[in-house]
């Protein structure tokens, strides 16, 4: 059936047209699972903390994030059989190293495992969960009519954007975010159809939910002039904290994977840290965006205070600023508990709450110690949110989009404009790849915009491996090597022991003084022919490096070696180049 459908589409529906078709399908199915995964996350938070205490602490905060974890962990172990953490890192491995292609379980365990750990409290987003849905969608439709790679590409584009779209009605942010953190190229071919995805999630989240925003934000005090100052000192202060979070979520992870074949352990350590910091700052329970709006919509101290409730300082207006300061350094280890203990969700919501807190801090800090003219709290608390997702995701269009189309603050544009690019300039002093994409480019598999560099890490190893070379022994005379050299297709001999360690290589070019002497073939032996290969490659190095070590070695063939130090096979200068320029040429036909 499907491949008579198949058979028909590509007959009568041209590929733009079926492109434009499965982006409506995508963008649709994006703002269901946004939909369902957000009410779901309400309905579970809504049962568990409606009868708690807001003039105290509260005890079961000690307990909900543990059983959120856990419950996580047994659904992924046991039901998913396979890592759904890190969503968007995911999908950047995907585009780079596996064609586009993401496991159809992709489509729905994310939403059901964050909506567990972030309804019981996990300190984490359901943005990527969603995304790495409605990648997973688009590459699975894909997949299912044999689509070619970049229009797989394009479909996992168009389900993260749609997901975006949908999560925060929010379109053009959803557009920007695929060109800026998936680096996924926007020529005309892609640009429509991730439009279409986005238009199509944003107008079905409408009809689900109303026209209510994410975040309500109302400018009481227009932006001027005399703020350029501020604004700088905020940007450059996000770019900072952006950096803290970024490091500091790397030495988490680092903690946590020294007991990676250890879930008890991981679990204990994650869910002990995570109910502490929750049962002393509630306001780290779950996405906190409740606390984003109080942030946001505040007008009178009384207002602000409310953030304090359910926590050991209720009531006491005076920690207000010690607690959020203390709120903003530990959410950052809340999320990486979250994620290392066992839980499943994203660091898109904590960037965004990190920044209300930062932009808020700043802005009260500011005023307190009249630095300059008066700045607004909620102002700014709304600009520091562009700030540190600017900076985290090393992403400022898609900080000023989305902070601009969530909140409707448009007449903010020039401050979020300053204080993103100010963040972003910040922290690529420091960090040159986001939060998302340090852990690829360590191993050389970040796709970027540069089509020379993308071409290499589009490029598969294995793929231009000679593995059907011919070795020989190092006892082998001379004359049997010339029998070999007859049958061979490379220039080339391996030398190898009986265990297929290499010893060295036997180049034909360099022999042709002895090739054609019958009478010294029993003379010589491979062991006194055999030279060093001019370098070693692994079946591990990146395809940039090994561009590099041909150029600097001038050598024709060069030897791979597996994990275990086994000759693995060769690869051809000639038809690693051909390659290259044939993937530069399909990347640039658009």
């Amino acid at each position: 059936m499907l491949q008579r459908l198949h058979e028909w589409r590509v007959e009568h529906v041209s590929e733009r047209a079926f492109m434009i078709i499965l982006a409506l399908i995508v963008g649709f199915f994006a703002a269901v699972a946004a939909f369902f995964l957000h009410r779901i996350i309400n309905q579970i938070v809504l049962l568990l903390t409606s009868s708690f205490d807001r003039t105290g602490a509260n005890w079961l905060y000690l307990v909900y994030p543990v059983v959120g974890i856990y419950l996580t962990s047994l659904f992924v172990r046991y039901i998913v059989k396979d890592n759904i953490s890190h969503g968007i890192t995911r999908i950047l491995y995907a585009i780079s190293t596996n064609k586009s292609r993401l496991k159809s379980h992709n489509c729905w365990s994310s939403v059901i495992a964050s909506a567990i750990t972030i309804g019981f409290g996990g300190s984490v987003g359901a943005e990527a969960p969603i995304v790495l849905t409605g990648s997973a969608i688009g590459s699975n439709l894909g997949q299912l009519f044999h689509l070619d790679r970049k229009m797989l590409m394009t479909l996992v584009g168009c389900g993260a954007a749609g997901a975006i779209a949908g999560i925060f009605k929010a379109p053009i942010a959803g557009l920007v975010f695929t060109l800026e953190v998936l680096m996924i190229d926007m020529t005309m071919s892609a640009l429509l159809p991730i439009l279409v995805s986005c238009v199509t999630a944003t107008v079905f989240t409408y009809i689900f939910s109303g026209d209510a925003a994410l975040f309500t934000f109302h400018l009481d005090s227009g932006w001027s002039v005399e703020r350029i100052p501020a604004c700088v000192l905020l940007g450059i202060s996000c770019g900072l904290v952006s950096l803290y979070f970024i490091r500091m979520m790397g030495a988490c992870e680092g903690v946590f994977a020294k007991f990676k074949d250890h879930p008890h352990i991981k679990l204990a350590i994650g869910g002990v840290a995570l109910s502490l910091l929750i049962f002393l700052f509630p306001a780290l329970y779950g996405e906190g965006y409740s606390s984003i709006n109080l942030l946001l919509n505040g007008r009178t101290e009384a207002d602000w205070n409310r953030i304090l409730n359910n926590s050991l300082f209720a009531g006491q207006g005076a920690m207000l600023l010690p607690y959020i300061a203390l709120v903003l350094f530990t959410k950052v280890v809340a999320t990486s508990a979250t994620n290392g203990g066992g839980g499943c969700g994203g660091t898109f919501a904590p960037s965004l709450f990190i920044g209300c807190f930062t932009g808020f801090l700043f802005s009260r800090l500011w005023n307190i110690n009249q630095i300059g003219v008066y700045v607004p709290e909620k102002n700014f608390a709304l600009l520091g949110m562009a700030g540190v997702m600017s900076g985290v995701m090393h992403a400022p269009l898609t900080g000023v989009f989305l902070i601009a189309e969530l909140t409707g603050g448009y007449s903010m544009f020039m401050p979020l404009m300053i204080v993103s690019v100010c963040a972003y300039l910040t922290i690529i002093m420091f960090e040159p790849h986001s939060i998302y994409g340090y852990r690829l480019a360590r191993q050389g598999k970040l796709l970027t915009h540069h089509t020379d560099h993308a071409a290499l890490t589009l490029m598969n190893l294995d793929s231009v491996i000679e593995k059907d070379f011919l070795g020989v022994t190092p006892d082998m005379e001379l004359g049997q090597i010339v029998q070999k050299i007859s049958r061979s297709h490379s220039s080339v001999l391996p030398v190898m022991d009986a265990g297929g360690m290499l010893l060295g290589e036997i180049d034909i070019l360099k022999i042709r003084s002895v090739v054609f002497r019958i009478e010294l073939y029993h003379h010589f032996k491979a062991s006194q022919l055999m030279t060093e290969p001019k370098a070693l490659l692994s079946d591990a190095t990146p395809m940039a490096d090994v561009m590099r070590t041909f150029e600097r070695t001038g050598a024709n063939w060069l030897p791979v070696l597996d994990v275990e130090s086994r000759l693995k096979g060769y690869i051809s200068r000639q038809r690693l180049y051909t390659l290259y320029r044939k993937m530069v040429h399909d990347m640039s036909e658009d």
